[in-house]
């Protein structure tokens, strides 16, 4: 199994340079498998929406696109999916990673008032 960076996925996704969208493309039908960090996810939702400008439902749309891949292997998928679920419904990515990663420890604590606001509706405690 190879591993690959976020430039990899993006490339992808936005298939922006010709070269190396089909050398991205190559290496995620690989099949050998391709694991993907959770890190590597927190940065693409952030190139994709501060780089190029990509609308909510757009990065949602590319997420599902890479992860929806066979060759394409994450750890905690349920995490994952609970961080993607969370960001549909408003939550900034990172904030929604961070929240799903906490799993059952609470009250989560941040200075981060919107974050806090955002955890409340879903009846997560955030002080």
């Amino acid at each position: 199994m190879i591993s690959v960076d976020t430039n990899v996925l993006v490339r992808y996704v936005t298939a922006d340079d010709p070269v190396q969208s089909r050398r991205a493309a190559d290496l995620l039908g690989g099949a050998d498998g391709v694991y993907v960090p959770p890190t590597v996810l927190l940065e693409m939702e952030w190139v994709l929406r501060a780089v190029y400008g990509l609308e909510r439902s757009a990065v949602l749309t590319a997420f599902r696109q890479v992860l929806g891949l066979p060759s394409v292997h994450i750890d905690r998928p349920a995490l994952i999916a609970l961080t993607l679920e969370r960001y549909e419904r408003g939550f900034d990515f990172a904030d929604a990673l961070h929240l799903a990663g906490a799993g059952n420890a609470t009250p989560l604590y941040t200075f981060d008032k919107r974050f806090a606001r955002v955890a409340a509706r879903e009846g997560v405690a955030a002080l």
